[in-house]
């Protein structure tokens, strides 16, 4: 896979092993060169910038080369959980964590800061669309790209997960190997 030539400033935080709020400050101060999006607040910051930061404060540079690609899989199904664990750990192009309820979804996406979530629908404690939502409505997760997948059919519903946030929808019983492009495809799209 290639490098990333721009960085969000939470993947910069996760890189530098810095809160994503020390990266803000950095930018803000101009120590850590980058640009805004215009129109918008958010802040991007070019590899190369990432890499002349990074050498002026000692910062070792092994986190760049790290591409793997952040998926959280959310679902109450025990065994859904263990076919993503073993297919997404067996495949080197990943690093993955999990969650089994809307809430623990929320604390893995705050800690954990994946690329890609894939959430069930119907959790045990809230359904996915206020997952979305949530995840959504704070800007230093808005890139996160939210996979749902699901056995409910109902277009009407599978417009409102667009709506509340929702990248894409895959109807379960669902291919894994086309599950994995699909994750590689938003992660990278």
């Amino acid at each position: 896979m290639r490098h990333k030539a721009v960085y969000t400033t939470g993947e910069a935080a996760r890189i530098c092993n810095l809160s994503q709020q020390t990266i803000i400050r950095c930018f803000d101060s101009g120590q850590l060169e980058g640009f805004r999006v215009p129109g918008s607040k958010f802040r991007r910051i070019p590899r190369d910038k990432l890499v002349t930061f990074m050498k002026a404060n000692a910062i070792p540079l092994e986190g760049l080369d790290d591409d793997r690609v952040r998926v959280l899989v959310v679902d109450d199904d025990p065994q859904i959980v263990e076919l993503f664990t073993d297919v997404l750990e067996a495949d080197g192009r990943f690093e993955m964590a999990t969650a089994q309820t809307g809430y623990d979804a929320g604390v893995q996406t705050q800690q954990f800061r994946p690329d890609v979530v894939v959430l069930d629908y119907m959790l045990p404690d809230v359904n996915g669309d206020a997952v979305c939502r949530t995840i959504r409505e704070n800007p230093e997760l808005a890139h996160i790209r939210i996979l749902i997948i699901s056995g409910m059919v109902n277009p009407g519903e599978v417009d409102r997960l667009k709506h509340a946030g929702a990248d894409d929808f895959i109807k379960k019983p669902f291919n894994i190997e086309k599950v994995i492009e699909r994750i590689v495809s938003l992660a990278r799209g």
